[in-house]
């Protein structure tokens, strides 16, 4: 019943991104599960086994036989992705310098401890500018600091070498600032922008599955993609584009709660609309592997 195209979600991600819409309070029974998935094709038994190994790995919980929550190992991640709607408040003006980790000293043999490191950079806006060093522009409220602590609190261990970085040479400030690939996500902007409004105008024709299958699918793709975005500074990118794009998903969300109002309860108030984050727990594509020594 999902949207045409649309690419299939797994058990264990629908798992994650549902128990991350819930308050701490009311942990969701399984036959809730059950009736979620069934809107993309995935039976009960996949349920089940995905819900095994979830908790298995520590990232669900269950105070009582049933009924499940996300564990204290997923909510660093969850409050990223929570974080969403006021993710431009994180941002401040920038001074044109940046913000450095040194990675050469950091081994690849345990590879959980990689990839988390990875994710926790990607998170954060670093791409690689020599091959023991990731860098971002240094436009985070809380510079250096902040920074750190939100690097270990994502995971990363041992604690990053951070430090601000300034007076590049011109050829290196050019080579920093092409880092990112700006035209492919203002035209990902506007991308997004459209799907978000399109869907938005098709929901009175949908039924209430139909509408709560194509909003979690329509606005997984916009959340992943501002939880990632690199938060970059006007001198660097069309920050108009972004904030559009935060500002059209603000309303879309608001549509999303209402579609999966049913499924949750009258009495549960979701922190935010169910969405499909994807791989969000896999290192994507395009963060480049650190040093291996």
């Amino acid at each position: 019943m999902y949207p045409r195209q649309a690419k299939p979600v797994s058990a264990k991600t629908l798992v994650i991104d549902l128990l991350s819409t819930m308050p701490a309070r009311h942990p969701v029974p399984v036959g809730a599960l059950v009736r979620a998935a069934a809107l993309f094709g995935i039976g009960e038994n996949s349920m089940r086994v995905a819900l095994a190994r979830l908790r298995s790995s520590a990232s669900i919980e269950s105070d009582t036989r049933g009924f499940y929550r996300l564990s204290r190992k997923a909510q660093p991640v969850n409050r990223k992705v929570r974080s969403w709607p006021t993710l431009e408040q994180g941002a401040c003006d920038w001074d044109g310098s940046y913000l450095a980790v040194e990675t050469s000293g950091l081994h690849r043999r345990d590879r959980r401890g990689a990839k988390v490191r990875d994710r926790a950079l990607r998170l954060l806006g670093f791409e690689r500018l020599s091959p023991a060093l990731m860098v971002r522009p240094n436009n985070l409220v809380g510079g250096a600091t902040t920074c750190r602590e939100r690097l270990v609190e994502l995971g990363f261990a041992p604690a990053p070498v951070l430090f601000q970085l300034n007076d590049l040479d011109p050829e290196l400030e050019q080579r920093a600032r092409n880092l990112w690939a700006t035209a492919d996500l203002e035209a990902r902007y506007a991308e997004t922008r459209a799907n978000l409004e399109r869907s938005t105008a098709r929901f009175p024709e949908l039924s209430v599955d139909e509408a709560m299958a194509e909003s979690f699918q329509i606005g997984g793709e916009a959340v992943r993609q501002l939880v990632l975005d690199p938060l970059l500074p006007k001198e660097i990118i069309d920050t108009a584009a972004r904030s559009a794009v935060v500002e059209a998903m603000r309303q879309y969300d608001r549509v999303g709660r209402e579609a999966w109002k049913q499924w949750a309860g009258a009495s549960v108030e979701l922190e935010r609309s169910p969405v499909d984050m994807g791989t969000l727990d896999s290192v994507p594509s395009e963060v480049p592997a650190l040093a291996s020594t």
